[in-house]
This record gives structure tokens, C-alpha cells and sequence, in this order.
């Protein structure tokens, strides 16, 4: 499907990490989701109800992050990816989360993952 609705830079703060130092003050993490969808009604009909409403989906990510706390970047992301699977019509989403301050010693952006999960077929 080459169809996409993509979120790109939703920031929120979580306590996640693998050491009880890292959660336990809240970090920053910066979010990405892709969602493979059929876009085509709601080119043709201009009404929301034929698309994916983004609303939904930044609250989503937002109680994913804020009201959890996971050890791995990789967890959280996949509870995400589960979530927008569920919740919405899309194929596939792709979810990258982002970790800005990595407890490394190194001058590092950022550490990253990204996963992408298809729906189920029948």
C-alpha cells in the first residue's frame, strides 16, 4: 500500500529505562508514526469519517508513554504499535521512538528504534 498518514516529532515525557535512576524522573522521548492506510475514500468523500483522525492517535501515543513505564524502547513501541493496530483500520504502522538524553558516554543525538507491525490476515 503506498497510502501513508504520518505524526512525526510528538514529544512527550515517560520514566522509562532499564535502571531505576533513568525512570525515576520523567525524559523526554520524541515519537514517530507511520500508518499504511487506503486514503483513497476520504480523497474522494473529503469527510474525516473515511480517514484516520490524528486526535486519537497523539492521545494514544501520549498514555502509552505518560501513563506507563517500560524498560526498553522496543517495549514501548510495540505496546504503541499494538495499540494504533487495534484502534484504528490501518495495514501497518510503523512506530519509532526516540530516547534524546541516553545515559552513554558519548556525544550522541539520540538512540532510536523502530518497528513496524502488519495487521493480521485472515
Amino acid at each position: 500500500m503506498s497510502d501513508t498518514i504520518t505524526l512525526a516529532g510528538m514529544r512527550f515525557e515517560g520514566r522509562h529505562g532499564v535502571s531505576a535512576e533513568e525512570r525515576a524522573f520523567p525524559q523526554l522521548l520524541e515519537l514517530d508514526l507511520v500508518l499504511e492506510v487506503d486514503l483513497a475514500p476520504a480523497g474522494r468523500s473529503d469527510d474525516l469519517a473515511d480517514t484516520i483522525d490524528y486526535g486519537p492517535l497523539v492521545e494514544l501515543c501520549r498514555g502509552a508513554v505518560e501513563r506507563n513505564s517500560f524498560r526498553l524502547l522496543e517495549a514501548l513501541a510495540a505496546a504503541i504499535a499494538d495499540r494504533v493496530l487495534h484502534a484504528t483500520p490501518a495495514a501497518a504502522v510503523t512506530v519509532r521512538v526516540r530516547k534524546l538524553a541516553v545515559p552513554v558516554e558519548a556525544d550522541l543525538d539520540f538512540a532510536q528504534v523502530a518497528i513496524r507491525r502488519e495487521r493480521a490476515r485472515p
